[in-house]
């Protein structure tokens, strides 16, 4: 189903830390820069509204693909950093896209891994490329709606 409650930069894949910082004289509200403020961690949450995808499913994940083991803090919660997040974008990518089964896709991460080949994709180039996927995938739901 379509989302309509995001922004345009939102749907341009942007990062969910960019931050606006006004400047050293907030009051002037002319002087904006926009800034991106990367985080080393991420809860499971924050992971899931970046990939779309719920939290029972990284969940299951974590118990499907060996690679995918995020650290827990003192509490007890996953924390992810980028490379966690890489990981979850590829198999998203192996899952729904090129429509791979969970078997499937262990034995290509593990193909990839001898190559080196996932490592080369930068994270905001995997945001990009799954954003672009869930646009195609609800514009086909569009147009299937309009066809009826």
């Amino acid at each position: 189903m379509l989302r309509y409650d995001l922004s345009l930069k939102e749907m341009s894949c942007a990062l969910p830390f960019d931050h606006l910082n006004y400047g050293k004289n907030k009051n002037r509200p002319g002087v904006v820069k926009d800034q991106k403020i990367k985080k080393l961690y991420y809860s499971i949450s924050e992971v899931g509204r970046l990939t779309s995808l719920k939290a029972y499913v990284l969940r299951y994940w974590e118990t499907e693909f060996a690679e995918l083991r995020p650290k827990k803090n003192r509490a007890g919660n996953r924390t992810y950093n980028l490379d966690d997040i890489k990981l979850i974008f590829l198999i998203k990518r192996l899952l729904y896209e090129d429509k791979y089964t969970i078997a499937g896709a262990r034995q290509r991460l593990r193909q990839l891994r001898r190559v080196g080949e996932q490592m080369d994709l930068s994270f905001d180039q995997l945001r990009r490329d799954d954003c672009i996927s869930e646009l195609k995938k609800e514009l086909r739901e569009l147009l299937g709606m309009l066809a009826r």
